[in-house]
């Protein structure tokens, strides 16, 4: 027993010792640790633990809790963070003066920004800086001569800027940027801190349009090409990210497909028959004419462009015309937009019989030939129709056998049906005696006409 106790005493004394080493130099090594950044060998930490065990168990302590790990003694505040350079920490301003910025990041003693990195920071972004506020840092020295730990807020706004650039890029995220600079390849935009580049080739049609004739000037440089555009706003989209070159692509192109195809949709599900819209003629083709109604194409068949006969769109509107559109249908799963034009113009049918009479000589012009007959326009979208019979007293096997397309030919409206937008003519009896009658009506009444008109000349 007496060997025993001995034993317990050389333990606890031993214990004892190695306790008042390490009150004597626990601090140093800590702060060597800080300085170096590297955790102590594992085996002293097992040595230490167990020698501290043995000692506590000899002056008959509980043995300390077993700590499961790093994270829960830094939660116990037990162990403080060990920062390293390059790391990126979060913590609140305390403390802000012209000379330094204190920030609590949870270390032994603050962190603290002056001196460079504090001219780093534009006057408008210091004096956004409000104490009590949370940050994003980068740690640039883990400690400095005073023990604090350096850091940078200026670089971790770059960091965040690339964040928030690999967010939109993963997103593909339409963004409006203005133009800061451009060389002969092509723009550069900001990113925050971030520096973009959009090559000449990812330039929507209307600005490489414009830079083409930037160039083509007698005094202009490859490098002033796209000079017209600093200080412009473009709609872009990140199509190439390289964070290790420093490397940020966009396009206009892109972002123009991706706006277009959102807004088709947006236009689609709003769209309702009935509506009138503003518009610009954007293509031709020889069933009709595209419109742009802002982000979504919508179609005017050639038969919607007016009410009179038009054989080819161009007759009626040309590419870049601002025009006003009804529209007339929407389909949502094929993704079309019906539209007219004539619609919105006063229709000729619904007036027609006041205008006309049966009975009545007109001058009109042969439009179109059927083996049933010669279709003729008396106005701009009123037809009236020569049956074969009508053509000449004697017998007519095909209308061009007496007239052809383009005549301009006196004809005599036999029936009018406004509601069936018919109008019959005839050219055998323009000289028929049975409207002699008829005829001189209208001469008496085209010679009150003429002579009212001449009164009032007089």
């Amino acid at each position: 027993m007496q060997q025993q106790s001995d034993e317990s005493r050389g333990v606890a004394l031993d214990g004892e010792r190695y306790q008042d080493h390490m009150a004597q130099n626990g601090a140093g090594e800590v702060a060597t640790q800080a300085a170096t950044g590297q955790p102590r060998a594992p085996e002293r930490q097992a040595t230490a633990q167990a020698i501290a065990e043995l000692a506590a168990e000899a002056q008959g302590q509980e043995r300390p809790p077993e700590t499961s790990s790093m994270q829960e003694l830094m939660q116990g505040g037990l162990l403080l963070p060990q920062y390293r350079r390059g790391d990126f920490v979060k913590g609140v301003i305390i403390s802000k003066s012209d000379t330094e910025i204190l920030i609590d990041i949870g270390a032994k003693s603050e962190g603290v920004v002056a001196g460079r990195e504090l001219e780093r920071l534009s006057p408008a972004a210091r004096e956004a800086l409000k104490v009590g506020e949370e940050v994003l840092a980068c740690v640039i020295r883990p400690m400095d001569s005073e023990g604090r730990v350096l850091l940078s807020l200026a670089r971790a706004q770059l960091e965040r800027d690339w964040r928030k650039v690999e967010q939109l890029y993963q997103s593909g995220e339409v963004l409006e940027r203005t133009v800061a600079a451009a060389n002969k390849g092509g723009v550069i935009v900001r990113l925050g801190r971030v520096r973009g580049f959009v090559p000449a080739s990812q330039l929507s049609p209307a600005h490489r349009n414009s830079g083409s004739r930037e160039t083509n000037s007698a005094e202009a440089s490859p490098e002033a090409r796209w000079q017209h555009l600093v200080g412009s706003k473009l709609l872009l989209k990140i199509v190439e990210l390289d964070r290790k070159r420093n490397r940020v692509i966009l396009s206009e192109r892109a972002a123009a497909r991706q706006w277009r195809r959102q807004r088709k949709e947006q236009l689609i599900a709003q769209l309702q028959p009935g509506q009138v819209l503003e518009g610009r003629v954007s293509s031709l083709c020889d069933f009709g004419a595209f419109i742009d109604l802002g982000g979504a194409d919508g179609l005017v068949h050639l038969s919607e462009l007016s009410w009179h006969r038009v054989k080819h769109p161009s007759q009626v509107v040309k590419v870049g015309d601002q025009v006003k559109v009804q529209v007339i249908s929407v389909d949502r799963e094929r993704k079309r937009i019906g539209l007219s034009i004539k619609r919105l113009q006063p229709e000729p049918w619904q007036t027609v019989a006041e205008r006309y009479t049966t009975g009545q000589l007109v001058e009109c012009c042969i439009t179109k030939l059927t083996d049933f007959g010669a279709f003729a326009e008396l106005e701009d979208g009123v037809e009236g129709l020569v049956h074969v019979s009508e053509l000449s007293s004697r017998r007519v096997h095909h209308p061009s056998e007496v007239v052809k397309e383009g005549d301009r030919v006196t004809l005599r409206i036999i029936r009018i049906e406004p509601e069936k937008r018919r109008i019959g003519l005839s050219l055998k009896r323009v000289a028929d005696p049975d409207y002699a009658d008829v005829d001189w009506q209208f001469a008496e009444e085209l010679d009150d006409w003429d002579f009212d008109f001449s009164d009032e000349q007089a």
